[in-house]
């Protein structure tokens, strides 16, 4: 018995454990709102990372407005976690919505990726890469100050 809860503790932890600066990120590969692949590659700079709706709606509010490719001109994804929402929801409104979006979004139903980067509640976590690996990373809550941080980036 002990042995079991031993192991699955381990798992957990495992599992729960979030990407450290210097850290080479696990490969994976989401789908996104048409249905298209998307897998972590090196070219990655910028990935975006949404835990719940706020976070997804602030990412929609500083991305207002600019061109369609504004994202991948700059080498960035956004990933959203939408595990938490009924797969009914999802697939009759929120996903069907997003196709309206003027940007890609890549969608975690199972939050297998996303449980690998903490992001706090009602915010967007930007963890900067450098060839696949994690170079730095900080939360955004205001979609002014996301939108500065990605003008920044160079296309």
């Amino acid at each position: 018995m002990r042995f079991f809860l031993g192991l699955t503790l381990c798992l957990l932890a495992a599992l729960g454990q979030a990407a450290e600066t210097g850290e080479r990120l696990a490969p994976w590969t989401l789908l996104d709102q048409y249905d298209q692949a998307y897998s972590l590659n090196d070219d990655l700079k910028v990935l975006l990372v949404a835990r719940d709706m706020d976070g997804g709606k602030l990412v929609n509010a500083a991305l207002e407005g600019l061109p369609k490719d504004y994202l991948e001109s700059r080498h960035a994804v956004f990933v959203a976690d939408i595990s938490r929402m009924p797969s009914v929801i999802s697939s009759l409104f929120a996903v069907p919505a997003m196709r309206d979006y003027n940007y890609r979004v890549l969608l975690d139903r199972d939050a297998r990726v996303t449980h690998r980067y903490p992001a706090p509640a009602a915010s967007v976590l930007w963890l900067q890469l450098d060839r696949g690996t994690l170079t730095g990373q900080k939360a955004f809550n205001d979609a002014a100050a996301l939108r500065e941080a990605l003008e920044s980036l160079a296309p």
